[in-house]
């Protein structure tokens, strides 16, 4: 939740979990983090591969209305109302304040335990530890033989690898955040430099 009671909404590709913990990686400068270290709560929406083209038109904006530099260079806009400009539905939550997204098959509503720099400093990027106080999964996606889990044949998570999206172990959709960071497209044949990997 923003300052004046307005919900923001942020794509982001690096969250984890284990059994009720939660682990989320941010820009320390984003106005997602702002709001999460101010309220100390948040909902991770999980959505399905067909959501693809709604979390593409939230790519490269921020609900900062000053744009910290180095978003500008990569092409980022300030967008006071993410839920329209994604064309998503704002939904109550039972536990936090923060709305769910009503599209997301999947919702799970947190409180944060703790925030710390990641990785070394300067790094720009912060952990946030959060706790799953409420789970919310559509019925469809439930195993029939026992309700209390998902059936992994039934989910088809939406999931973001090198700034490319995919679905069903497919690539799905180019990136809008690609091209802002300036990312060569999969279709370029152009692959990771291999010297980057080395530890």
């Amino acid at each position: 939740m923003n300052e004046d009671g307005s919900a923001n909404l942020s794509p982001m590709s690096s969250v984890w979990w284990i059994g009720q913990s939660c682990m989320l990686g941010l820009d320390e400068t984003s106005k997602t983090t702002e709001n999460i270290a101010r309220t100390g709560e948040c909902v991770v929406n999980l959505p399905s591969s067909e959501m693809v083209d709604a979390v593409d038109r939230l790519a490269l904006l921020t609900g900062s209305k000053r744009v910290p530099p180095h978003k500008l260079q990569k092409k980022y806009r300030y967008e006071p109302d993410k839920f329209r400009a994604a064309g998503l539905t704002a939904w109550p939550s039972d536990e936090v304040a923060a709305p769910r997204v009503a599209e997301c098959p999947i919702q799970l509503e947190a409180r944060v335990d703790r925030i710390h720099p990641f990785a070394e400093e300067g790094s720009g990027v912060v952990a946030i530890d959060a706790r799953i106080v409420r789970v919310h999964v559509e019925e469809k996606l439930l195993m029939s033989s026992n309700p209390r889990y998902i059936d992994p044949d039934k989910w088809d998570p939406l999931i973001m690898k090198f700034l490319e999206f995919y679905g069903g172990g497919q690539n799905v959709h180019p990136s809008r955040l690609a091209e802002g960071w300036g990312a060569p497209s999969r279709t370029d044949g152009v692959g990771m430099d291999p010297g980057r990997l080395s530890a």
